[in-house]
């Protein structure tokens, strides 16, 4: 595809280029090559995301009004799936590291004990890794899944380059997941909306999945796009093959940058402690100890080093690197952060005086108590679910609307529908999103009643200038008021 013309090769299914909905040609072999090269049992090329790929491993794997459990820190796609087949979800919180500031993994033993609480469970959703590179324990989590009847689906979109260098963990795919998704687009070369979607065993209905992908997906998928994910399973079969070193090198390369970062002083890069379950490609910089915010942080590398972090969070930025990285690249890394570490001890020193540059800061713009230690997911308790919440806002909003004898919403929560500001929220319903983008996880969701906890979060948020997206108002938030 190098130096060609996109239009050129902007094709449709003319003969002998094969139909992705219905796949009996070279579409066929190339989506088998993926399954191979994966290690899953079946393979999709998805062109619309990752986003298609949630939404069809789960309306595939449930029935209208089922019971699923979700990982809280799933990203938004996944609770539009849980609207659209009206379920009823139980979440699973991941654990909070208050020393790093960082959510974790999900505990398989809380995957196990809402399993025994919650028997009509059909299928477990889980994002691993997430955004800052943690990984669940997939393994122990799909025994345990499998043992109480249920499906496993991962949301491994960040982990598309999972298994192709003992660097970097495992892919899903070999630890007993049923259902896994990857985006390429997002570390491997390949352009943006490329995916993977992978079923494995027998416990997945092939032909729903595939039915409900057929009525998601685009009926006119983009060539180019499949193109651009032929070739990167192309470069991934010339790796596992040792015809290509490219995995190897990159791998040296972020291992030799980490060693050199473990010299900065005030700006730390922080990972979860086990190492088998970390994808060391993410840079997580820590300002938890440094006299500057993560925003000065973030806007410090894109002005004065010309280096766009991924994402920015309460007490860190996020720098993610891929097989695509050059050497130059992570060189200017390395430099511009050693460069501002160096420049925040030249000022505490003269500032204070003192001798030993290496004590300990504490933060000037983030203290132990503030809120929220970035990545802090607020534990909220569900009163209905999205899809009674949607279904409440619409008829609001609606100025026919007549409250009936048959509207459950009155029968069950009488009371009114209200915008209200986001401090004056709490112990309220509900009937929005809240959440930021990236990584795209919901704070709070239709349905949930707003805690005290979640307003500070997202007054924090707002007060710091993050974008909350999800909401019609800037400050405020449509709720239902029950009390």
């Amino acid at each position: 595809m190098d130096g060609t013309s996109p239009y050129r090769i902007d094709i449709t299914e003319i003969d002998g280029f094969d139909d992705l909905h219905h796949a009996e040609g070279i579409l066929k072999e190339a989506q088998e090559r993926a399954a191979e090269v994966y290690h899953a049992d079946e393979t999709h090329f998805l062109v619309n995301g990752s986003t298609v790929g949630i939404l069809s491993a789960i309306l595939g794997t449930t029935e209208k009004g089922d019971s699923i459990l979700v990982a809280r820190n799933c990203h938004k796609s996944v609770y539009h799936a849980i609207y659209l087949n009206e379920l009823d979800p139980v979440y699973l919180y991941p654990k909070f590291d208050t020393e790093l500031g960082l959510s974790t993994e999900i505990d398989a033993e809380d995957v196990q004990k809402a399993l025994e609480e919650h028997p009509k469970i059909r299928a477990v959703m889980i994002v691993s890794p997430t955004y800052d590179g943690v990984v669940s324990d997939i393994e122990k989590i799909a025994e345990i899944v499998h043992e109480a009847g249920c499906l496993l689906i991962v949301d491994e979109a960040h982990g598309a380059h999972f298994g192709f260098d003992p660097y970097f963990p495992e892919s899903a795919n070999m630890y007993g997941a049923d259902l896994v998704i990857n985006s390429l687009h997002k570390t491997l070369p390949a352009l943006t909306q490329t995916a993977l979607l992978h079923v494995n065993g027998e416990r997945v209905n092939r032909r729903k999945v595939k039915r409900y992908l057929d009525m998601l997906q685009t009926s006119s998928p983009s060539y180019i796009l499949m193109a651009s994910i032929d070739a990167c399973i192309h470069l991934l079969e010339e790796t596992q093959l040792q015809k290509c070193s490219i995995f190897k090198e990159y791998a040296a390369h972020i291992d030799t940058l980490r060693e050199e970062l473990k010299k900065l002083k005030y700006l730390k890069i922080i990972r979860t402690e086990n190492t088998d379950r970390y994808d060391r490609s993410k840079f997580v910089i820590s300002v938890k100890h440094a006299p500057m915010s993560s925003h000065e942080l973030y806007e410090r590398l894109l002005r004065d080093y010309h280096l766009q972090m991924e994402m920015l969070a309460g007490t860190y930025v996020l720098a993610m690197t891929t097989v695509g990285d050059t050497q130059e690249g992570l060189d200017r890394l390395r430099d511009a952060l050693l460069a501002i570490d160096a420049e925040i001890d030249t000022k505490l020193k003269s500032g204070s005086g003192q001798e030993d540059a290496g004590q300990e800061q504490k933060p000037m713009q983030m203290t132990d108590t503030d809120l929220p230690l970035s990545g802090r997911q607020p534990s909220l308790e569900k009163v209905w679910t999205i899809a009674k919440a949607v279904k409440c806002r619409d008829k609001m909003q609606n100025q026919n609307h007549q409250k009936d004898s048959e509207d459950i919403l009155y029968l069950v929560n009488p009371g009114k529908m209200e915008k209200r500001n986001f401090k004056d929220s709490a112990g309220c319903i509900s009937l929005e999103y809240a959440y930021l983008y990236p990584p795209g996880s919901p704070l709070i969701v239709p349905g949930e009643r707003i805690t005290q906890e979640a307003v500070e979060i997202l007054c924090w948020y707002q007060e710091h200038d993050f974008s909350i997206e999800g909401l019609q108002s800037e400050d405020s938030i449509e709720v239902w008021i029950d009390g």
